[in-house]
């Protein structure tokens, strides 16, 4: 069957319900799903799933990950090609069909990572989309520290990039968001960056100056460019409803990682999809001290979850969520990580098992309490 695929013997996920059947792809577009065994004919054809789960390809909508393919030590740099090519593998081995790849502007001066850096990956993923290279359907996802005096200035490097669909905004100063505990980011930052309490004190201040200079106006230029241009802005660890507030004031369709349940909650309320990382699910919390994800689906305030450092998390925090944790049935924790993101973007033609959407899907079989990845299609075609 050319440019086409029929599998067969599959627990399929859909949207809302799991039916025992088949899929069949024509032209990398899934054209009809059917309960039930096949005919003789077709049977003889059909790639048998042996009763495996066939889930839609993921989405993924914030991870940093290339960052240790490309600078796997301090001061080393792999060729970027070669980094996004590992980094590329790895994701669609753990069932991610679309990722955005988040690259950072905005960056401190003690900061190992360059903006020279962050275009060199920037035109890697290009050429590797060009070429058509990559495995995954690969956007970037630019985060901008807006607290950093050349934030603007580094955005506007990446103006002529097409693959950029989504713009983050953050704040990691001291007291901000995300570090509101100055414990937590004591304990976060001299860790990191093993700083003496005098180097601790110094950034601190240096930061939080910054913050005061460029925050709020770089936040709200950068809102003001993407809705000029049509690009999805995303906040990240909203605090406080004025913060909700503010997000909802510049046109904000994501809010990444609130840090508090009342922000979760506003964010929810407003229309905004709520994301969080869904290592903080498999952990069982988050590694910084903020609530816990599972806490917002019991409070049915969670919207999307991203894996954030850990590629694989996304598929063991769905199994988690709807096996281990009973919290979601499998259909919905799936929906986290497949047909939301993709809303949320305004990628409608994919993220679901649907007639008419596009044939990204992937094959888990459940080992015990660990999902296993044994094969993955983007539009049809076999990728991992």
């Amino acid at each position: 069957m050319k440019n086409e695929l029929l599998l067969k013997n599959a627990t399929i996920v859909m949207r809302d319900e799991i039916v025992k059947g088949s899929v069949h792809v024509k032209d990398g577009m899934i054209d009809d799903i059917a309960e039930g065994a096949l005919s003789a004919a077709l049977d003889r054809t059909a790639e048998d799933m042996e009763g495996d789960f066939l889930l839609p390809g993921f989405v993924e909508l914030h991870t940093d990950h290339v960052e240790g393919h490309y600078a796997p030590r301090p001061k080393v740099r792999w060729s970027a090609m070669a980094a996004v090519l590992s980094h590329d593998a790895q994701i669609a081995t753990s069932g991610i069909t679309t990722v955005f790849d988040a690259l950072r502007v905005g960056i401190d001066h003690d900061a190992d990572l360059s903006y020279d850096d962050m275009k060199t990956m920037a035109d890697a993923f290009q050429r590797g989309v060009e070429e058509d290279t990559l495995r995954a359907d690969h956007f970037i996802h630019l985060r901008c520290e807006v607290s950093a005096d050349d934030c603007l200035t580094a955005f506007h490097q990446f103006d002529k990039y097409d693959l950029i669909k989504l713009v983050s905004v953050m704040d990691h100063a001291p007291g901000q968001r995300q570090f509101v505990d100055i414990e937590q980011y004591a304990v976060y930052y001299k860790g990191k960056l093993k700083m003496s309490d005098q180097d601790f004190r110094e950034m601190c201040e240096r930061r939080s100056a910054a913050s005061e200079r460029n925050s709020d106006r770089h936040r709200t230029e950068i809102a003001d460019i993407c809705r000029e241009r049509g690009v999805i802005l995303a906040s990240h660890d909203d605090a406080t409803i004025a913060h909700v507030e503010e997000s909802v004031r510049h046109d904000v369709h994501v809010a990444e990682f609130p840090t508090t349940i009342e922000a979760a909650k506003a964010s929810h309320q407003a229309g905004l999809a709520v994301l969080m990382g869904a290592p903080n699910i498999v952990r069982g919390g988050s590694h910084s001290g903020n609530i816990a994800a599972s806490d917002l689906v019991d409070l049915g305030v969670l919207d999307i979850l991203s894996s954030d450092y850990i590629p694989f998390s996304l598929v063991q925090s769905v199994f988690r969520l709807a096996d281990q944790d009973k919290k979601l049935s499998l259909p919905e924790a799936v929906r986290l990580i497949s047909d939301t993101p993709a809303k949320a973007v305004g990628l409608d033609d994919r993220g679901a098992l649907e007639v008419g959407k596009r044939a990204d899907m992937v094959r888990v079989k459940k080992s015990r309490n660990t999902p296993v990845i044994r094969q993955v299609w983007r539009t049809g075609s076999r990728v991992a």
